[in-house]
C-alpha cells in the first residue's frame, strides 16, 4: 500500500512538473550554458520540498493565507515574467550562438539564485500545482499522505537534475545562433503566456 501510494505522488509529481513553464526555461537555459546549475537544481527540487509539504501539513491554513496573498503574487508574479520575458525576446535578436560568449558576461550566482527564486516563489501557479493540488491529492491519501509527498518530492529529484544535467547533451544543436534563437523566443513566450493567465 505504501509504495502504491509514494508511486501515485511520483506520478503525480512528475505529470505537473514536466510540463514546460517559466521554472523549466529558466533550469534548461543555465543547462545550456553551463552556469551555475547545481545551485539552480538545489533551489527548484528544496523550494518543491518546502511548498508540498505545506500543502500536504497545513492546506486549510494555507487557503486562508491565500485570500489575500493570492492578488500580490498574482501582480509580482506577472510583472517579472513579462519582464523576464522581454529579455530574453531581446537575447533572441542579439544572434549569438551557446559557444559565442566572448562579449557576454557570465552570469554571477548571486543573479542566478535570485533570478531562480523569483521565478519559484512569484509564480502563483507553483502554489496552485505544489500547495493545493498535490496538498490536496496526499491528504485524499490518509493515512499515508505522507508517502504520497514522498513521491511528490521524488519526482523534483528526478526531473531538475535531468533538465540541468541533462541540457549540456543539447549544447550540439545549440551552437547554432538560429537554435539558441528559437529558444529565447520560446521563453519569451511562455513567459508572457503565463503572465497573460495571470493577469486574466
Amino acid at each position: 500500500m505504501i509504495l502504491t501510494v509514494a508511486l501515485a505522488g511520483l506520478g503525480a509529481g512528475l505529470s505537473l512538473i514536466v510540463a514546460i513553464g517559466a521554472q523549466n526555461a529558466f533550469v534548461l537555459r543555465q543547462g545550456l550554458r553551463g552556469l551555475h546549475v547545481e545551485w539552480v537544481v538545489l533551489i527548484c527540487a528544496a523550494s518543491d520540498f518546502i511548498l508540498i509539504s505545506v500543502g500536504t501539513g497545513g492546506l486549510e491554513q494555507v487557503s486562508r493565507v491565500a485570500s489575500w496573498a493570492l492578488p500580490i503574487m498574482k501582480w509580482g508574479g506577472a510583472a517579472f515574467l513579462i519582464g523576464y520575458g522581454a529579455l530574453s525576446l531581446r537575447r533572441a535578436w542579439q544572434h549569438r550562438a551557446l559557444t559565442d560568449t566572448s562579449d557576454q558576461p557570465d552570469q554571477t550566482l548571486w543573479a542566478a539564485l535570485l533570478t531562480c527564486l523569483a521565478l519559484t516563489w512569484l509564480n502563483p501557479h507553483v502554489y496552485l500545482d505544489t500547495v493545493l493540488l498535490l496538498g490536496s491529492l496526499a491528504i485524499s491519501h490518509r493515512p499515508y499522505q505522507w508517502w504520497f509527498a514522498l513521491g511528490a518530492m521524488a519526482a523534483s529529484c528526478v526531473w531538475f537534475p535531468l533538465l540541468g544535467f541533462g541540457a549540456r547533451w543539447l549544447r550540439p544543436v545549440f551552437a547554432s545562433p538560429k537554435s539558441w534563437r528559437i529558444l529565447d523566443i520560446v521563453i519569451a513566450a511562455v513567459m508572457w503566456a503565463i503572465a497573460a493567465s495571470l493577469i486574466w
